[in-house]
């Protein structure tokens, strides 16, 4: 749980600021946006395999312009 403390001197631009570098080094948004919604692990797996097989193609293709 991601919590500040703010001084009475300190700006609110600043604690504000401080408190979103905290959220996004702790992963919170990229958390919620991954659970807001529920994906079978069956369609995790094809698209894992898909990325796979594209990421594969990339680097086939890449290492025949190499070779000319």
């Amino acid at each position: 749980m991601a919590t500040i403390n703010v001084d009475d001197s300190e700006n609110l631009e600043k604690a504000i600021k401080r408190f979103k570098r905290m959220v996004e080094k702790e992963g919170i948004i990229r958390e919620f946006k991954k659970r807001e919604y529920f994906v079978k692990p069956s369609a995790t797996n094809h698209q894992k395999k898909t990325t796979l097989e594209r990421k594969l193609l990339n680097k086939k293709r890449k290492s025949e312009k190499k070779d000319f």
